[in-house]
């Protein structure tokens, strides 16, 4: 591909003029609801959780765009291009497969602590300041670790296709998210994600149509199997089934699977963006958002990669086009798509590279969009998260525990500014020192994952031991660190940098002692030294009851009184329903099913589909390959259905009373306003 595709100034265009758009149409969206449905992100409770009413839609919706890295789009197909076939399933199972796992902490969240705002102040509240201080480290080293890959690779492609300045890039980027997250808050984040994802589904699907029907270099499924054919002949996969692009039997994308099964599950579980879906949906639909989100977001990495990714390795088969005065010979072949250089791959360009090569500058302006929806709509998710880290873990258990309402909110503000500035610093940093996305995706779970078991145990286990939790926290992280460099030193004599830490087995053996040594630690520990806990405590974190009284509130003026109530009387009906569904039968209901559903799923995508065919070492004809493709594509589809229509059809009563709203503001100005219920006025009133 030849560099820049794209002039400077689209990037810029694409990162500030998308940003800046963003940022009014939030303004806008959230002048709407706070005129037609009286709700307003200037209630702390309802910047940050959206007043735990979110339907499951919406939230689902919400999960797909936050686990919608750069990484799920560029590191799925860079896999797909190294692996063949293999790569995108390994990709998209081994992240699907956490996602539905966490419908679980979900429920239990509902269950042990309905009223808090980040899984830190479950483990402050159970275990005390050492451990919530130890867990903090983790959670944000979770969120430090995630934004710099959303930063990295989203300059890196950015940079490729337009020579955009790299640091500008990273600083512009989540700068420029943080100006809309601060406007709008967790609900209006969650309807702009919504937005990102309904054009992330339709450039996936024009691409998938332009490479297996419309391309005149590729142009069918049956052709694009040929050609990976030739591509596995000239330069066949090491680890592979007689080397060949279309085989599950990859040893190389099996190893590949593992790290990113256990990297990713220090993502989700220690990712404040994923409990605060959870924190912020309704809680009889939580699990079945999370079961949603989970199964749609797989079609984004399988499609996507099957398609760009493949699409890169195929068009290495195909001969560039010749001058008009040059006679071609079999010796003469030169590739339409040279091999890309190991750098490239783990920047994530195979993606970019094919998309520029099969429809030019129209292809590079579209990877460029999806990719800065994609990075932005995880940033927006990242930055709320840290926001309320920052807000309630530091700012209101150890600064100003009497924190007024507009103090938190002020202080949910600044903390969206001030990551938004770290991230920008971080990608900066990683860029100089020469770590892509693709070293730092592996590299996760090595010093993350030791703190997954013992976090899941914490919200679930009434026996969870303190001190063996925060030991395999902390014995399972310095494991992690020892197996990995020791590999590395045995692997590659002696020597340790970024390139030969970077190997598979380096970092498979990092993660595996990461997550194994924490989760053995802190589950002996626990059966022989058990606690008996009720989660009493956990309960009773930020009860309602707590907030309305509070001698504070008389602090705040006439006018945020009135935004407070407003807010607060625009989800009274839905109030006592929210209650009635904190049922702890149907709770533990909803618990068992998530479990039962979440295992079962779990053993299909990661043993019951990909292990007999990598045993069998099975090479996909035409027909097999054909159904793999029709399938993704098929997939894909009803991951758009259900993350794009289904939250309109949940949302048609409040869509219904915004559209009426405006009609009668058209026709009679300031008729269509929103009015408080006359019961609530005399509540407000008294």
């Amino acid at each position: 591909m030849p560099a820049e595709v794209l002039p400077q100034g689209a990037g810029y265009g694409v990162v500030v003029g998308i940003g800046l758009f963003f940022s009014a149409f939030m303004v806008c969206l959230t002048a709407i609801q706070a005129r037609y449905t009286g709700v307003s992100p200037k209630n702390s409770e309802e910047f940050t959780s959206a007043s735990r009413s979110v339907k499951p839609g919406l939230i689902a919706s919400g999960i797909v765009s936050a686990w919608t890295w750069a990484a799920t789009l560029l590191q799925s197909s860079a896999v797909g291009y190294r692996y063949g076939i293999s790569g995108p399933w390994w990709y998209a199972a081994g992240a699907t497969v956490q996602v539905l796992l966490f419908a679980q902490l979900a429920a239990k969240l509902k269950l042990n602590a309905p009223y808090a705002h980040t899984w830190l102040e479950i483990v402050g509240a159970r275990w005390g300041t050492a451990a919530h201080l130890i867990f903090m480290f983790f959670g944000l080293a979770t969120n430090l670790i995630v934004s710099s890959m959303l930063v990295l690779g989203g300059s890196a492609t950015v940079t490729d296709l337009t020579g955009m300045s790299t640091i500008a890039a990273c600083f512009l980027i989540p700068l420029g998210v943080a100006i809309y997250v601060v406007v709008g808050g967790m609900r209006s984040t969650l309807l702009c994600d919504y937005t990102h994802t309904t054009v992330l589904f339709a450039i996936i699907l024009t691409f998938a149509f332009t490479v297996y029907a419309t391309s005149g270099y590729i142009g069918s499924i049956s052709h694009m199997h040929y050609l990976l054919s030739e591509a596995s002949a000239v330069t066949p996969v090491a680890g592979n089934a007689q080397g060949s692009y279309l085989t599950l039997r990859s040893e190389n994308g099996l190893i590949f699977g593992i790290i990113n099964l256990i990297g990713n599950f220090a993502t989700v579980f220690q990712d404040q963006a994923y409990w605060q879906r959870a924190i912020a949906s309704r809680p009889a639909t939580t699990v079945k958002a999370y079961l949603i989100g989970g199964i749609a977001w797989f079609a984004i990495p399988f499609a996507f990669s099957t398609t760009l990714g493949l699409a890169a390795v195929a068009l290495s088969a195909v001969p560039a086009p010749l001058s008009p005065t040059q006679i071609p010979t079999a010796s003469d072949f030169i590739p339409l798509l040279p091999p890309l250089s190991q750098a490239d791959i783990s920047e994530g360009l195979p993606a970019s590279v094919a998309a520029a090569t099969l429809l030019g500058q129209s292809g590079a302006a579209a990877i460029l969009v999806l990719l800065f929806l994609a990075v932005t709509s995880a940033t927006s998710a990242e930055l709320i998260a840290v926001s309320s880290i920052l807000t309630y873990d530091v700012y209101v258990r150890y600064i100003n525990p009497q924190a007024t309402e507009q103090q938190i909110l002020r202080m949910s503000h600044a903390g969206v500014v001030i990551f938004a500035l770290v991230m920008g610093l971080a990608g900066v940093i990683f860029y100089y020192i020469g770590v892509s996305m693709g070293w730092l995706y592996t590299f996760m779970g090595v010093i993350l994952g030791s703190a997954v078991v013992p976090i899941a145990l914490c919200i679930t286990w009434s026996k969870a031991s303190r001190a063996g939790c925060v030991g395999g926290a902390v014995i399972g992280f310095v494991a992690g660190i020892a197996a990995w460099l020791g590999v590395t030193a045995g692997c590659n004599a002696g020597v340790i940098n970024v390139t030969t830490s970077g190997g598979n087995y380096e970092m498979l053996a990092g993660n595996l002692a990461s997550i194994g040594v924490g989760g053995i630690v802190a589950v002996a520990a626990s059966l022989i030294w058990p606690e008996n806990y009720d989660f009493a405590t956990t309960r009773a974190i930020n009860l309602p009851a707590s907030h309305q009284n509070a001698p504070h509130e008389a602090e705040d003026s006439d006018d945020e009184k009135k935004a407070q109530a407003s807010s607060a009387s625009s989800v009274s009906n839905e109030a006592a329903e929210i209650e009635n569904e904190l049922d702890p039968v149907g709770l533990k209901k909803a618990f068992r099913f998530a479990a039962w559903s979440s295992v079962i799923m779990t053993v299909i995508f990661m043993i019951l589909i990909p292990l007999p065919l990598f045993g069998a070492s099975t090479i996909y004809t035409v027909s097999g390959f054909t159904a793999w493709v029709v399938i993704g594509i098929g997939w894909t589809f009803c991951s758009a259905f259900a993350v794009v229509l289904y939250p309109l059809w949940e949302s048609r009563e409040a869509l219904t009373m915004i559209g009426r709203g405006i009609l009668k503001d058209i026709f009679a100005n300031g008729s269509g306003k929103y009015v408080l219920p006359s019961t609530t006025k005399k509540e407000v009133s008294a």
